[in-house]
């Protein structure tokens, strides 16, 4: 996943594959798609990869596509009649001749047509390890910048003055 500089997922079928996100969904639908969005932010930020992530619309009656932006993620609504799995297919075609692309589904057919097409198929266990790991990262990036912050002025002046200010210190 290092190269990729594009990430397409299928949203609806990862809210469906991972648990938070599914049990989520059954208390709200809108819930479940803002979290799967949320948890990609750090994502994002920390690996510079576009991600897109495409919700079916394609039931709704008179539906058409829209494009949501959040920094470097990208939230489609698909339009009516088609799928998900129409628009990342007709994407990956634009979107390769930028860089390479990974595909985000659980369903097996889809993940095949991305490889035809030369994308990179990437599982939602896969991905929500990614992002896991990510998190993590950034997380022991901020503790460590946070040590080095601590680096205060006793760490910055003589010993013998250090000494002199702490006495004066218990003084008063």
């Amino acid at each position: 996943m290092s190269q990729l500089k594009f990430i397409m997922v299928d949203g609806y079928n990862v809210i469906n594959a991972w648990q938070q996100l599914k049990a989520l969904r059954e208390e709200s639908l809108e819930d479940a798609r803002d979290k799967l969005v949320d948890m990609m932010q750090d994502f994002t930020a920390y690996r510079g990869i576009k991600v897109i992530v495409v919700f079916d619309a394609h039931l709704v009656r008179g539906s058409i596509e829209k494009h949501e932006k959040y920094g470097n993620i990208e939230v489609v609504y698909t339009k009516e009649g088609e799928t998900a799995d129409c628009y990342i297919e007709r994407t990956i075609v634009e979107l390769s001749k930028k860089g390479e692309v990974g595909v985000v589904t659980f369903d097996y057919l889809e993940q095949r047509i991305a490889m035809q097409m030369g994308a990179i198929r990437i599982t939602p266990r896969e991905f929500l390890a990614e992002i896991q790991n990510a998190k993590k990262r950034i997380q022991e990036k901020s503790k460590l910048t946070y040590v080095e912050k601590r680096n205060g002025l006793e760490d910055r002046i003589d010993k013998s003055i250090l000494e002199k200010l702490e006495k004066m210190r218990r003084n008063l």
